[in-house]
């Protein structure tokens, strides 16, 4: 599957690869917003889930995306490249992209993927099944051992935020600055 993927990927414009990336996120938003109304019983369910208290927002979500960026930059020191080789993906999407369009696609990623992993499916269904399949939709990842275990022990982590907090902007938070910052770094390494 991830061949298919990865062949499929070549084909697309730098153009369509985007757009494939903001229908995406724009699907993971609607089955959001169609699964709350049948898990939580009522159409807007945000207000049980999202509240704006600045300091968990700070304190746990940029925390948690610091251990993160810090773990990730590291491996990359002490890791082959081959290691993170995601067939281009990442560079493609977020490479030659302004920061200001960095910063839209990451908060969009960022509250489409919190809002269904986190906010519908680990509120109804739990830690595990929520972040193993948020470990699964990343698909690319699958036979990438370094990747695959990032984005689990990412997935986890996020959960386990969200679980302490029981805050969905706290981990969108934490997501958001995860990719925008790595986003950034992707952007200027792709300029050297």
């Amino acid at each position: 599957m991830k061949n298919r993927q990865a062949e499929a990927i070549k084909t697309l414009s730098d153009r369509e690869l985007l757009l494939n990336v903001y229908l995406t996120q724009f699907v993971l938003v609607a089955l959001s917003f169609v699964g709350g109304f049948f898990l939580f019983r009522e159409i807007w369910f945000l207000p049980q889930i999202f509240d704006l208290r600045w300091i968990d927002m700070i304190v746990f979500g940029g925390g948690a995306a610091l251990l993160i960026i810090s773990i990730d930059l590291v491996l990359m020191k002490v890791l082959p490249e081959s290691a993170f080789d995601d067939g281009g993906i990442n560079e493609r999407i977020f490479g030659k992209r302004s920061i200001f369009h960095i910063f839209v696609l990451s908060l969009l990623i960022s509250i489409s993927e919190e809002l269904m992993f986190r906010g519908v499916l680990q509120t109804h269904f739990g830690l595990v099944m929520a972040s193993l399949l948020f470990a699964i939709i990343h698909v690319r990842y699958l036979t990438k051992p370094v990747l695959f275990s990032l984005v689990v022990g990412i997935s986890f982590l996020l959960g386990i935020v969200y679980k302490s907090t029981g805050n969905i902007a706290v981990t969108i938070t934490a997501h958001f600055l995860i990719d925008f910052i790595m986003g950034c770094l992707l952007k200027f390494k792709a300029s050297k």
